[in-house]
């Protein structure tokens, strides 16, 4: 038996995280509602699924579209009678938003990624779980990468970003936990294995005035093993916390920094 067998897990976002989430979700047995704003990379994602064997079906949509996502969920009830996971990982360019001083930033730079992540899993999460406590259970997950807890220069409006993804997780859990609803943070150092990491590792390295490797090593150095968080340990996280072997772990953060937040 599969460890996600007979689970319903609804994502959010096309980039190289939710890619490799929704793969190794479907290679464990869930039935995978992927959703998306890039129909070429949508369609890239299902045919990899597709052709492990795996049950997916895509849909365009804005995450950030309370309506849209309201009724792309009614219709995943209707056709598969719950949903069991809701995973959030969409993500925006960061350029124009790290890299730069907080005096020299403008408002509209610092008030982007503030806005744009907190509505979009407010929303994602309000519809899943206001399903999830009719059928008395449920998971909903976010991903938060380091600087939620340990705030690092030139990061703009990140760190306040994320940090409300993660209370926003604890405010579920207290409120939804009685009716069997989890919520739960992944957090990671940077991913190497994501075109992200190149940009936003860019940006910094020449804040710093330094190389992006330097940098990079710089961020390595600060883990207890001198590696970041691989793409791999993300998802093995993401299959075990979704499925039944998680089941006492919710208003927290799982923690996949190697030591680099401790």
């Amino acid at each position: 038996m599969k460890r996600l067998d007979n689970k319903v897990a609804v994502l959010y976002g096309d980039g190289t995280t939710v890619s490799a989430i929704a793969k190794a979700f479907a290679r464990e047995g869930a039935m995978v509602f992927l959703t998306g704003r890039t129909r070429d990379k949508l369609k890239s994602i299902a045919d990899s699924v597709l052709s492990g064997g795996g049950t997916i079906e895509t849909h365009l949509l804005d995450a950030l579209d309370e309506k849209a996502v309201e009724e792309h969920m009614a219709g995943i009830i209707k056709k598969a009678g719950r949903v069991d996971i809701s995973y959030n990982a969409i993500g925006i360019p960061q350029t124009g938003i790290q890299g730069i001083p907080l005096t020299e930033l403008s408002l509209e730079s610092f008030s982007l990624p503030l806005t744009t992540y907190s509505q979009s899993h407010f929303i994602t999460a309000k519809a899943a779980t206001k399903r999830m406590m009719k059928q008395g259970h449920g998971i909903v997950i976010a991903h938060t990468p380091t600087p939620g807890r340990i705030s690092q220069p030139f990061a703009g409006a990140m760190p306040l970003t994320w940090a409300a993804i993660e209370a926003l997780c604890r405010s579920l859990s207290v409120e939804y936990g009685q009716y069997g609803v989890r919520a739960v943070c992944l957090h990671t150092t940077a991913l190497p294995e994501t075109p992200l990491i190149d940009e936003v590792y860019g940006l910094h390295g020449k804040s710093n005035g330094i190389t992006y490797e330097q940098f990079q090593s710089i961020m390595e150095a600060r883990t207890h093993r001198r590696r970041l968080t691989t793409l791999d340990e993300l998802t093995s996280a993401a299959i075990f916390v979704a499925s039944d072997e998680g089941s006492a772990i919710t208003g927290t953060i799982l923690n996949l920094t190697a030591g680099m937040v401790v």
